[in-house]
């Protein structure tokens, strides 16, 4: 697994990413993404980068807020990496590409959490902004048949994200459970969702945020925030 290192430009008051989307990273390497490959909510561009770094993907980036293109423009090119950059709201996004794999870590904080008063922040952290089902449905229209669809989101919200995954028609084949740490109740879960599958739903361990496993997450990754 190559492990040179990704160098990760942040807006100081903007939305930075955390541990959630290095997990989801380590989850997606399970799946060796290949041909076409669209990060939905890219941010500062760090997972569809990552998955462009260690794999040959022909790497899509969208988002709809102009700072985040530009900021996954500048960390592509800082890392000289090459992807297709989109600035517009998923919902709003028609083509007539069909992606191999559909990637996101996307805005999944409920409604009743206390909300920031950054614009840019909200954004990137409330469901509001881009609503599971409306999500799922445009993923669906956006991925080939029997594409892959990984994302993470809320883990008290699993009754809901199955009963809509299966509504548009797709399986999930892979779970996984994060946890702070053993004691304590998930609050993220990793899935991986697959477009008309018959296949199993496989539940694989947890992950336990200070246990050796998420150290050598951290170590594969090999990313280096820098603020700009």
């Amino acid at each position: 697994m190559p492990t040179n290192s990704l160098y990760i430009f942040q807006n100081r008051d903007g939305y930075r990413y955390n541990s959630d989307t290095l997990c989801l990273y380590d989850f997606v390497l399970r799946f060796k993404p290949n041909r076409a490959v669209l990060d939905v909510g890219c941010g500062s561009g760090i997972l569809g980068l990552l998955i462009k770094r260690d794999f040959d993907v022909n790497l899509t980036s969208l988002d709809i807020q102009s700072t985040n293109i530009d900021l996954t423009k500048k960390n592509a090119e800082q890392n000289r990496l090459k992807l297709t950059t989109v600035c517009i709201d998923f919902l709003q996004y028609e083509t007539d590409e069909k992606f191999d794999f559909v990637v996101s870590n996307p805005p999944f904080y409920h409604e009743c959490s206390k909300k920031s008063e950054n614009e840019s922040l909200k954004i990137s952290r409330y469901s509001s902004s881009l609503p599971l089902e409306k999500f799922i449905r445009k993923v669906s229209s956006v991925i080939k048949p029997r594409g892959s669809f990984i994302f993470c989101y809320d883990a008290k919200q699993c009754d809901y994200i199955f009963a809509k995954l299966l509504e548009y028609k797709f399986k999930p084949i892979t779970i996984r459970f994060v946890h702070t740490k053993k004691d304590k109740n998930s609050k993220l879960v990793l899935i991986c969702a697959r477009k008309s599958s018959k296949t199993l739903c496989e539940i694989l361990p947890p992950l336990y945020m200070d246990s050796f496993e998420m150290e050598q997450i951290y170590k594969i990754a090999n990313t280096w925030s820098l603020e700009c």
